[in-house]
């Protein structure tokens, strides 16, 4: 017979091996999104009605361009850890799996999408500071 404590009942990372971890990234990506979306929302908040020239100049900039793509990497990462724990507590078996696949799927869609558009940015405002 096994004498376990709670203690030892509640040593390692939980019933699926992975649920410390899971909560502890989705806490410190929640705490570096809150610090990055303000800060990017006034960036593209400055950019809002100007031409488009002057906005892809704004980021083709350092500093706008990689906050840019850490909102999106950190924020949709965020997301779909999100929407997996949303899915395992209120859809099971085939549904759970392919919902699973979907939000993934849809944020790395969206990850490539902006990466790729703020890569062209970048690119473009490479060539109008060199011709221009």
């Amino acid at each position: 017979m096994r004498y376990l404590t709670d203690r030892k009942r509640a040593v390692g990372k939980g019933a699926s091996g992975t649920g410390t971890e899971h909560h502890w990234w989705m806490s410190a990506s929640a705490v570096a999104l809150a610090f990055m979306i303000p800060t990017w929302l006034y960036i593209v908040g400055t950019t809002l009605g100007m031409p488009q020239q002057a906005v892809i100049a704004t980021f083709a900039q350092p500093f706008p361009a990689i906050l840019t793509a850490l909102v999106v990497i950190v924020g949709m990462r965020h997301f779909a850890k999100g929407t997996e724990i949303w899915i395992e507590d209120y859809a099971r078996g085939t549904t759970a799996k392919a919902l699973k696949i979907a939000m993934h799927s849809l944020a790395y869609i969206i990850m490539a999408t902006v990466l790729y558009a703020l890569g062209k940015m970048v690119f473009i405002g490479l060539l109008l500071g060199a011709n221009g």
